[in-house]
């Protein structure tokens, strides 16, 4: 899930105290930058944002939504999964696995609103399908939907959750799929304690909004 930049960028949340994910992240984003030569001012200027607030980002202060992501990632001509996610081992020969004891907690767009990602592959900036497992809040922000090029599949694996399309709202339970077209608005959350899902993310090549 991601948040359109058509849309009027979010103001995203405080990142929670202790959690590792948004100075990851932000040491990335550090890292592009300085690898241009651009100073934080530079970056602003050409991604249209405040020095102070990519200065926070930076220094793991505030989880971005992906709309920002996707701005920051065009001024910096790489792609936002560079931001989110890196290969841990060397794949071979197109092959990627991941062991049931490997914790792998990534950065998306929805983590500023409470969701929890899990990459469940090595896969990186360059491949189009990004499977990920994906634990649901109990509570959403009224205001807060997600849309971005490509398409979705969501499998339920434990719990029951409530998922929004456009103006539809269905009641999912364990072994439940929905597939969607992800330029659709979108959200959902836990009925009854916790809930996970396993998520599958397709994009386009040309789309920079790769990722939720």
């Amino acid at each position: 899930m991601d948040n359109n930049s058509v849309n009027a960028p979010i103001e995203p949340a405080h990142a929670e105290p202790g959690s590792r994910l948004p100075n990851e992240l932000g040491r990335r984003l550090r890292e592009h930058r300085l690898a241009q030569g651009l100073t934080l001012e530079g970056l602003a200027s050409k991604a249209g944002f405040d020095k102070g607030y990519l200065s926070r980002i930076e220094n793991g202060k505030k989880v971005p939504p992906i709309a920002t992501l996707s701005r920051l990632a065009a001024a910096l001509n790489t792609d936002i999964s560079s931001f989110l996610s890196r290969a841990r081992h060397a794949t071979r020969k197109g092959v990627s696995i991941v062991r049931h004891t490997e914790k792998r907690p990534t950065v998306l767009g929805g983590s500023a609103f409470g969701y929890d990602y899990f990459a469940l592959s090595d896969a990186t900036e360059a491949h189009a399908l990004q499977p990920f497992l994906f634990s649901f809040p109990a509570e959403v922000d009224k205001f807060t939907f997600f849309q971005h090029e490509g398409e979705e599949m969501l499998y339920v694996l434990t719990g029951r959750i409530e998922w929004q399309v456009g103006m539809e709202k269905y009641v999912l339970e364990a072994g439940d799929a929905i597939h969607f077209d992800s330029r659709m608005p979108h959200r959902g959350h836990s009925l009854s304690g916790e809930a996970t899902a396993l998520v599958v993310m397709y994009s386009p090549e040309s789309s920079r909004e790769n990722l939720a």
